[in-house]
């Protein structure tokens, strides 16, 4: 079985890290893959929605530091491993406008949790725990925690989580407004593809809009933003899913989606 396995099924594309033994820690090698695969996954139109996760009771504990190659210790060389590889899934998800969740399994550490937070929902099994463990080994969030914990808990309670280190669990998460939803362990995967499933159920083009538009939004002022979404409406009532939706509605049926 490969390291990073990719499978696509009913509309959603699932990532699954499959490193168990090392809790997912990842290799350069399935990082790579991992970008390609969010590339690809742009322009597959069978792709309508993306799902991360691990094995064995683990998402990720971040870089596996064991086959992490300091043979040429110059800064140059350590800033390529980041801004050449692990900064790839960043750039790779910021052109991806379809929705990515991230099912969070057991432990998200340093980078693992990293990887977590730049999806755009967070779903959590109950023991599920998060740490922003960098500090603890001597190094600083080099995987983007600087970039996206403040926005999503505010910048006293990033530090906060930076500076120490500690570990919360799910419940907490859910409190702080990192993960959207805590579900049991037992059925948990199951239940991550079902939210999967009801994004990618939806009308593609109306979702991939709306994503565009609340990540623009948060950069843009308010009359940038509001010309912006009275553009999208104007493309996306032209669309058949959107005429669908509303026949459907008005009729009381379920509609037929066929992606544009």
């Amino acid at each position: 079985m490969a390291d990073l396995e990719y499978t696509v099924d009913q509309g959603v594309g699932t990532i699954l890290l499959n490193r168990p033994a090392r809790k997912n820690a990842f290799t350069m090698e399935m990082i790579d893959k991992w970008a390609s695969v969010l590339v690809d996954a742009r322009t597959d139109d069978s792709v309508r929605a993306i799902l991360l996760t691990g094995a064995g009771g683990a998402f990720c504990s971040g870089v596996d530091l064991s086959g992490f190659n300091q043979n040429d210790p110059s800064p140059l060389a350590r800033k390529g491993v980041l801004t050449d590889h692990i900064h790839r899934i960043a750039y790779a998800l910021e052109d991806l406008d379809k929705p990515v969740i991230a099912a969070v399994d057991g432990v998200a550490v340093g980078a693992g949790m990293d990887m977590a937070l730049m999806c755009d929902i967070r779903l959590a099994s109950r023991s599920a725990r998060f740490s922003e463990g960098y500090i603890k080994v001597g190094l600083v969030p080099g995987d983007g925690g600087a970039y996206y914990l403040p926005r999503l808990v505010g910048t006293a309670r990033a530090l906060e989580l930076l500076w120490t280190g500690d570990f919360i669990g799910a419940e907490e998460a859910e409190r702080y407004g990192i993960v959207s939803h805590v579900y049991e362990d037992e059925g948990f995967v199951d239940r991550a593809f079902a939210f999967a499933k009801r994004l990618a159920d939806a009308p593609p083009v109306n979702v991939q809009m709306i994503k565009r538009a609340v990540y623009q939004s948060a950069r843009a002022d308010l009359r940038t933003a509001l010309d912006l979404i009275s553009s999208h409406m104007a493309v996306v009532q032209t669309t058949h899913d959107s005429q669908e939706a509303m026949s459907a509605f008005l009729e009381k049926r379920t509609p037929k989606f066929q992606g544009r």
